[in-house]
Order: structure tokens, then sequence, then C-alpha cells
């Protein structure tokens, strides 16, 4: 494994992402798989764990402190974590907020903090509240180790952030195949303007929220030609080859996934030439399909944000699979499990907007919604 050339307490370049935790419910994170897949990763020579307290609303946390913090020396682990909009609305709030993280995952500092999801809509608010200078202190004072951001947005707004924040010494952002060249999100664009600024790149979502996993029957024949590795690997393997990535994240929610990205990054090898051309032929087919590019990140429906309890990620998912993979299934599934329980029909949308105002991929929700109900009800 080789060492990380950005930190050097950052053990090669791939990180354990715990926003998509193996779950035995809607409510209960699976301890027991988690810790097994926290030995596996820590074993295979890992050491980087990425939470935020929204991450499954606040279990994530905790369960980095039952499976991580309290089963490892802290020399044993990296933590990052994240200061997000919903939970602070002035100066004052922030510290009580962050010391509250601390104690939910069991640790006296973070290795890193992120100011979360950073982008035009909210960075008024991060000023306002004086959020980077308050978590640039926290770093003086040995509360973080490392300062940085997480973002959401066009490449003009991260060179405004980068510029007026210098201090900033990393970037965490949305890098795949398919929006290296997206304009709603831009991946090259704003990776260019991390390299511009000579910061390091942590990527997110290298596989779409599962979306370049489970390809198209065409796409996926494209990969399997290759002979190689799992659809996964091809993904996580073309981020991590950018010269500016310090490292990747996975959200891993199975043992079966942790052994496929442990197998992938621990003696990382970037793209070929035949391996590239491969991926460009998934990236032309994978847009004739016309996804709805959701990735399950599930900002739009945690916190109560829909306030007619709407399973958007999961209608949006039943949606793309009724249309590329023909799954008529999906009909019953959307009658019979994303609207029971109290959930509300895709035509129960009031139109408010919550959803879209927090969207990292700037989707039209309410418009997709409308969409979904007429393939569903009618």
């Amino acid at each position: 494994m080789k060492e990380n050339k950005f930190f050097p307490e950052i053990h090669g370049n791939f990180g354990f992402g715990c926003m998509r935790l193996p779950m035995l419910d809607d409510k209960t994170v699976d301890l027991e798989q988690f810790s097994r897949m926290t030995d596996a990763f820590i074993e295979a020579g890992f050491n980087y764990f990425d939470t935020a307290h929204g991450y499954i609303n606040g279990l994530s946390e905790t369960a980095i402190a039952e499976c991580v913090a309290k089963r490892y020396d802290r020399s044993r682990f990296l933590l990052t974590n994240k200061l997000t909009e919903p939970y602070f609305n002035s100066q004052e709030e922030i510290r009580p907020f962050i010391e509250s993280q601390l104690k939910a995952c069991g640790v006296d500092y973070f290795d890193f903090y992120l100011m979360h999801a950073q982008g035009s809509r909210n960075y008024p608010k991060f000023k306002a509240c004086k959020a980077y200078e308050t978590a640039y202190a926290f770093k003086e004072e040995g509360l973080i180790r490392h300062f940085g951001i997480s973002f959401h947005d066009k490449p003009e707004v991260l060179d405004m952030i980068l510029t007026e924040h210098p201090e900033i010494e990393i970037v965490q952002i949305q890098f795949n195949y398919i929006d290296y060249d997206e304009p709603s999100v831009d991946s090259r664009g704003c990776y260019e303007v991390c390299a511009k600024h000579g910061k390091p790149v942590i990527v997110m979502e290298p596989v779409k929220g599962g979306n370049l996993v489970n390809l198209p029957e065409e796409a996926d024949k494209v990969l399997r030609a290759l002979g190689g590795g799992s659809n996964a690997s091809y993904a996580v393997r073309y981020a991590a080859g950018f010269p500016q990535m310090a490292m990747v994240l996975s959200g891993m929610s199975d043992m079966a996934q942790m052994e496929d990205n442990v197998a992938t990054m621990k003696d990382f090898k970037p793209l070929d030439e035949k391996e590239q051309a491969a991926v460009a032929e998934v990236v032309r087919i994978f847009r004739e399909t016309k996804q709805i590019p959701c990735t399950g990140c599930r900002y739009c429906v945690e916190e109560n944000q829909c306030p007619m309890g709407i399973l958007i990620p999961d209608i949006f998912r039943a949606v793309n699979a009724y249309e590329i993979f023909h799954s008529w299934s999906m009909r019953g599934y959307y009658h019979g499990t994303l609207t029971a329980d109290g959930h509300g029909k895709a035509s129960e949308c009031i139109g408010c907007g919550g959803c879209e105002g927090v969207c990292p991929q700037q989707l039209p929700i309410r418009d997709l919604l409308a969409k979904a109900a007429e393939k569903f009800e009618k």
C-alpha cells in the first residue's frame, strides 16, 4: 500500500464512508456486521472513516462509537465529521454542537472537520455565523486536526470559497465517471478548481449511490467483457486515478462490498487505456437511458424534510428500475411498500420545494415526482 502523498497519517487512498451502513431495519444499524467490516478495513491497512451527524439520523455517529472507537486504540483510526447547516443558527451554537458530536462518536478530537455541503444556498449562513473562523479555532485548540469543506455546487462558487478561505486544507467533492462532464454536477470543473488552488481532493459518490454498480444490461456487458473486476471496482479506480485525489470514499453497506473495495484498493492501479475506453462507452450508454441521477443521499427525506413523508429516493430508484430493467414488479413495490405506513404517494407532493433546496444533485424533484405518479398511479 502506497503512502498517501498529501497526508501521511492517512493509510492508502481509500476511506470508509459511513452514510450507508448495514441496517437491521430503518432504525437499527447492524453493529455486528459493521464491526466485521471495520475489522476487515483496518486489517487491510486502511484507517479513514467519514461521518456526519445527519447520516442515518444520528445513528452513524453512535455506531462508530460502538464499532470503532470502543474497539480500537485512537491511534489506529482517523475520523472525519462535519458541521451541517440545520444544526446551528448562530456562532454560539457551533461549539456545543461539535462537543455533542465528539461525545456521540466516543472520541476527544476529529482528525478532519468539514464545513458540510457548501454551496451558494448555505454559504452565506456559514459566513454570518463565522463558522469557518470558529471551526479553525477548534483546530488551534486541538479539537480538530485538519480543516476542510465538502462541496455541492458550481465550480465558480467553489473558486470563490477557496479564494476567501485559503486556510482550507482539503475539499470533498462528488466525482465519478458519469458526473465528470455532467453539467448539473460538473465534477471536472470542481476538480480543476481544487487543482488550481492546490487543494487535495476527497472523492464522495464514486459509484454514484450504487448507480454505477447496477448498470443497464448493455453497459454491464461492456465492463464484463474486460474480464477483470466488479463494476464498482472500475468506478472507484477511475476516481482514484486523478493526481489531485487524496482518497476515495465508499459508502459500504455489507461485507461483500467491503471485500470487493478492499481487494480493489489495497494494491491500487489506475485504469489502463482499454479500461478507460470501456468506461467511456458505459458513459455513452448510461446517458442514453436517461436515468434519474439520484444518489440516495436521503438529504431530502431526513430530519422530516418532506412534510408528506414521501420516500423520494426510493421512488426514484423504483422509476429507474421500471424504465431501465423493465421491472413491472416496481409498480407493486410502489403501492405495497413505498406508499405504506403513512408514507405519501408521489402525487401527494404539495410542492413546497424543501427537498430541492437540499438536493446535492440539484434535481427538479417536484417535476420528477409528478412523472413518477404518472408511471405508477395511472
